[in-house]
């Protein structure tokens, strides 16, 4: 089995942002958006030291809450890097931290048993060779023409594309084994198109498996589609309608890095579960991020979601791993609910977003049902058809293409129920 198809199958990774900006506690564009000057940034990564920082609790959670896979921040827009880089002096062991903290956690995420991912901006707002140009995003891209003019005098994006490549290659073949590979910030790597040809070149012929995202910005290169925030049904399909592999990543508030003041935009817990079951429906991985405050632990907030996933999980995520979209043939679920599908093992997952009273009809499932039991905790579903639905006060009636569930009353402590359908060999054939 290739390693789209192996991830496709764990459906749920961690997403971390975690560095400098976690200082400033706003968000990890706080260098642009506070201009805060290199020197008063240098000030922070001058008081960086992570005391509370323990990567085992990290990884202890994430592997608890589902999550199969880790993408880590290697070094984000402010240009600093969170490993020991030979390549530069801007990183983490020149802070009081003193250490290579991404070496740290990749140990011990590896220890859990979760996959290694890394992120890595094309952006650079320190590197003196990035250029500088007016409303790019770079931390200094506020001043005035003449002076930013002033400032790229000498700079050399051809120079910064080889800065890339060199880290690059360092993340690549000193972390071992790394499923998947994260750039950040569309574009071309500099005005030279070759450079990214180049830096494709690089990754295929040290890790030919690794999976990479569509941020190279060379088309074909991508293995698969990263939305950011939100998910359209265009996002998960090629320009035929097919559908593709792609990972929705999303943050809990509104900031991808440690948010301490903006408590009113964090999601609720259902909502994250929400996410997650929705996309793996419609064939997509979920990212869901954490951001680490600066003293290196995971915030209440976090936690609270990390242990909603876990306990849900738990009963639960056997609609997840190696799960997709129902079959086309079938229609559309009943409202509130959303369909997953384990196409290996004949069963269809039917999420229920609101309990319902009484029956659950199902169409296009007549006689396609052997078995169905909640999955929560493995009680007998009772089937209805519409030939010995005897009982004409109550309703809903089951047409003839239809099956009902009679429920009982909604499983206590369980947000989003399942309800598990063995489907009959046979009908299988016609449904995939």
């Amino acid at each position: 089995m290739n390693s789209i198809k192996i991830w496709q199958k764990d459906r749920f990774g961690m997403f971390i942002h975690w560095g400098i900006y976690s200082m400033v506690g706003i968000n990890e564009w706080c260098r642009l958006r506070e201009r805060i000057s290199e020197e008063d940034y240098q000030f922070l990564i001058d008081h960086f030291d992570p005391d509370l920082f323990q990567p085992a609790e990290w990884a202890k959670a994430a592997r608890k809450a589902g999550m199969k896979y880790v993408v880590f921040t290697t070094k984000h827009h402010d240009g600093f890097c969170m490993w020991d880089s030979k390549f530069t002096d801007y990183k983490v062991t020149n802070s009081p931290a003193g250490r290579d903290l991404l070496k740290e956690i990749v140990a011990a995420f590896r220890a859990e048993g979760i996959k290694i991912g890394l992120y890595y901006s094309i952006n650079d707002w320190h590197h003196p060779d990035y250029l500088i140009t007016e409303g790019s995003n770079h931390a200094l891209d506020y001043l005035p023409a003449e002076e930013i003019a002033r400032l790229n005098e000498g700079r050399d994006m051809m120079r910064y594309a080889k800065y890339m490549r060199d880290q690059v290659r360092e993340l690549l073949t000193e972390f071992g084994e790394i499923v998947e590979f994260w750039f950040d910030v569309s574009g071309k790597i500099c005005p030279v198109a070759c450079e990214s040809a180049e830096m494709l070149k690089l990754i295929r012929s040290l890790q030919p498996d690794v999976i990479l995202n569509n941020r190279l910005s060379i088309p074909g290169s991508h293995d698969i589609l990263t939305p950011e925030g939100y998910v359209r049904d265009s996002d998960c399909v090629d320009e035929k309608g097919n559908s593709v592999p792609w990972e929705g990543c999303h943050c809990l508030t509104a900031a991808w890095g440690y948010n301490r003041d903006e408590k009113s935009y964090f999601k609720t817990p259902f909502r994250c579960l929400e996410i997650l079951i929705t996309q793996t429906s419609m064939n997509g991985n979920t990212l869901m991020n954490i951001g680490p405050t600066s003293r290196g632990y995971i915030c209440d907030r976090e936690v609270e979601i990390l242990e909603y996933y876990a306990h849900w999980m738990k009963h639960n995520s056997r609609s997840i791993y190696g799960c997709g979209s129902a079959p086309k043939e079938l229609p559309q679920p009943p409202a509130d609910c959303r369909y997953t599908y384990n196409r290996e093992l004949n069963r269809l997952y039917v999420h229920l977003m609101r309990w319902p009273t009484g029956t659950l009809v199902l169409h296009g499932l007549a006689g396609k049902v052997k078995y169905a039991q909640l999955l929560c905790d493995g009680t007998r579903m009772t089937l209805v058809h519409g030939e010995n639905w005897s009982n004409e006060n109550l309703n809903p009636r089951i047409p003839a293409d239809a099956i009902g569930l009679r429920l009982m009353a909604a499983p206590e402590n369980m947000p989003i129920p399942v309800i598990e359908c063995f489907l009959n060999a046979e009908p299988q054939k016609q449904l995939v």
